[in-house]
């Protein structure tokens, strides 16, 4: 049922209110113009003589495609442009008129094509519209655009108009605005109700323009129009239908460069992104790395200066020689603390060397745990402390290189008998865990504080002193254990109680087969 139409009527509501009317979308102001595009393509391709109503935001890039047809001076045509507000003085027929806030005006383009100023009530619904009617002898058409009032708020980010701007430069952007409401129709009967709806809002343009004190110039204009109002738009009976596939294909089209475009945008953008990762990432790099140096030197600094006080000391004439033992002593320790340092630093650099392809082989921990557990028994046995272990000779082989698998054995065998107090045992146990085997080392040693559980794996990190002697490592030895495990696929975890000792779980991954594998470290600093 078709509503009659009245001065502040939206032409959305009104074309909406026919019984057959489109159903309702809900489209983006990219969509928007792409269908407006699509229109114009058809009339321009084809070389159809036609009229044209237009409501669009004022920036160039909406007009491109009407701004083409204009140019088309072999075939007739009348653009109609209707717009918001003037920018300079505007002429309607022979009389000029200043620019008013309060209108909306007809305007002409280059090609001289016929203009109007219209008055617009201030509530009336056409100012939160924007719209496209095309009249020819076969083919008509309009397209719609309707902002709620609850949509009115929506800025505009771009500039421009304030309703919405070109979004085309940014179609991401304009996704994320809340959508247009919209209609697109091709049926003779909507269009003459969408023109009746604005035919009712120009003859109201007397008596806005009289409140306005611009009477006399509109209403000889207006008067001019609504008095040749069907010659100026005339709507054709019948629509052909060859001509509402060109349009179709044209959206398509322009749908799929719309596409194309956002997909290009968002790669770009992943792109942006991926570059600002990397930056990030150097820069943490190289502050990590000026930590290290950092460390490096404080660590490296400590013995030198101690074994300086130790010969400062040694040089005295009244020393006696139960002093001069004790900084012989210090001297040896400090010498062994650092060539402990050295020794971790250069293992730590060669782990942070790139690596080439290497072709990981099949090994038993039977071939190497055996091996280092007895090198340390002399050790164990002079500090009074009991060394066993337990690797069964069917274990499946693992995936980690022989001369890495003794690295990690020896950190973690020192370090439990380092921190077992005399009478005390430490155990090296094997075993199958689903996926990976697990290589335990217990000791019943002097245990970590759970506050300092977390640091361990720290570089330089030494919060536990030895039992006897109370001789440091370089605090090195976990952090190599660590890497190296995460080289081959396999992981470290920690449990202990302060007095009750500590236990070290190494899982290593089962070897499923002869693949080369790429070795090459992360960086470590």
């Amino acid at each position: 049922m078709e509503l009659p139409p009245t001065p502040d009527q939206s032409l959305y509501e009104l074309a909406f209110s026919l019984e057959e009317a489109a159903p309702p979308l809900q489209i983006s102001p990219s969509t928007l113009k792409s269908m407006v595009a699509s229109v114009m393509d058809t009339l321009i391709e084809h070389q159809i003589p036609a009229t044209v109503l237009v409501k669009l935001p004022r920036k160039d890039a909406w007009h491109s495609e009407i701004e083409q047809y204009t140019h088309l001076l072999d075939v007739p045509h009348a653009v109609y442009y209707l717009e918001k507000e003037l920018e300079s003085e505007e002429v309607v027929g022979e009389t000029a008129i200043a620019p008013n806030p309060d209108l909306t005006l007809l305007t002409p383009r280059p090609d001289h094509s016929p203009r109007l100023a219209v008055p617009v009530a201030a509530e009336s619904a056409l100012r939160r519209e924007y719209f496209l009617i095309v009249l020819a002898e076969r083919f008509c058409g309009c397209v719609l655009a309707h902002r709620p009032r609850s949509m009115q708020a929506i800025a505009d980010p771009l500039g421009g108009l304030g309703d919405f701007g070109d979004y085309e430069a940014d179609a991401a952007q304009s996704q994320r605005k809340q959508p247009l409401l919209a209609l697109c129709s091709f049926d003779p009967a909507l269009v003459k109700v969408v023109l009746a709806g604005c035919r009712a809002a120009f003859a109201a343009v007397p008596a806005i323009a009289l409140e306005n004190g611009q009477s006399a110039p509109v209403q000889v204009a207006t008067e001019a129009l609504l008095n040749h109002w069907d010659d100026v738009f005339p709507v054709p009976s019948a629509v052909d239908p060859n001509l509402l596939n060109l349009f179709l294909a044209k959206q398509v089209r322009h749908q799929e460069d719309l596409w194309r475009r956002i997909v290009a945008y968002r790669r770009q953008t992943d792109a942006i992104e991926a570059l600002q990762r990397q930056n990030e990432e150097l820069l943490n790099t190289i502050r990590l790395k000026d930590e290290f140096l950092n460390n490096v030197s404080q660590e490296l600094r400590t013995p030198l200066t101690n074994m300086k006080t130790a010969l400062t000391l040694l040089n005295s004439p009244n020393l006696k020689p139960s002093q001069r033992q004790r900084y012989m002593q210090v001297l040896n320790k400090e010498c062994d603390h650092q060539g402990s340092l050295i020794s971790g630093l250069l293992d730590l650099i060669r782990l942070d060397q790139p690596a080439t392809l290497a072709t990981v082989q099949p090994m038993c921990l039977s071939d190497v745990v055996p091996g280092v557990v007895s090198t340390y028994q002399p050790l164990a046995q002079e500090k009074g402390v009991m060394l066993a272990y337990t690797v069964p000779d069917n274990l499946p082989p693992v995936s980690c290189l022989a001369t890495w698998m003794k690295q990690i054995v020896i950190n973690l065998l020192h370090n439990g008998i380092k921190f077992t107090p005399r009478g005390g045992q430490v155990w090296v146990q094997a075993k199958l865990q689903g996926e990976y085997v697990q290589l335990e080392f217990r000791d019943s040693g002097i245990g970590i504080p759970p506050s300092e559980i977390h640091k361990i794996f720290d570089r330089f990190y030494r919060g536990r002193q030895a039992t006897e002697d109370g001789t440091g490592g370089a605090g090195l030895g976990l952090t190599i254990v660590q890497q190296l495990l995460l080289r081959c696929g396999g992981s470290i975890s920690v449990k202990s109680r302060p007095g009750e000792g500590t236990t070290f779980n190494v899982l290593l991954p089962i070897y499923h087969g002869g693949t080369d594998v790429d070795l090459s470290p992360e960086p470590l600093v």
